[in-house]
């Protein structure tokens, strides 16, 4: 008899203590939606930036108002909202948090990379296009991705 009396007492415990787990997981699992939704809403702003900055002409090196290279206006969007970012395309990638393509979200930057070497950045705008600043003689501009040799990271 004891046996039976020990086994439900047993099985309550487990109960219990897997109830305590779960909710301890879901309390960890907030704020991790917390940053994600927050990361959101500073790159939807950094869009916003970068959409201003339209017609501004490219210049190797420029960090803006006025004149931009392609991580000079990710820079620069980045951080009239807030966030540092290092001033290289290749430096910017590894700064990020790396995400899939299924995954991007509108202010995500895009990095264009070539034999595993990251030569391009811009700031993801949907519908697969991009706002960034391609090259001399061009300006800021809304542009279609034209490679698939992409990668994808998101500012933290």
């Amino acid at each position: 008899m004891s046996t039976r009396t020990d086994r439900p007492a047993g099985t309550a415990r487990i109960r219990s203590t897997s109830a305590v787990t779960a909710a301890a997981l879901g309390a960890l699992l907030v704020p991790a939606s917390a940053t994600d939704a927050e990361a959101a809403a500073v790159s939807a702003r950094a869009l916003r930036v970068a959409e201003s900055k339209k017609g501004s002409p490219y210049q190797w090196g420029a960090v803006g108002p006025h004149r931009f290279d392609c991580s000079g206006l990710t820079l620069y969007s980045f951080k009239r909202v807030g966030k540092r970012l290092p001033r290289t395309a290749a430096a910017q990638y590894n700064h990020t948090r790396h995400i899939r393509a299924s995954q991007r979200h509108r202010g995500d930057l895009v990095f264009f990379h070539s034999g595993g070497r990251v030569y391009h950045v811009g700031i993801y705008a949907g519908h697969h296009r991009i706002w960034h600043s391609p090259k001399t003689g061009a300006v800021v501009r809304l542009e279609r991705i034209w490679s698939r040799s992409v990668w994808y990271g998101r500012v933290n």
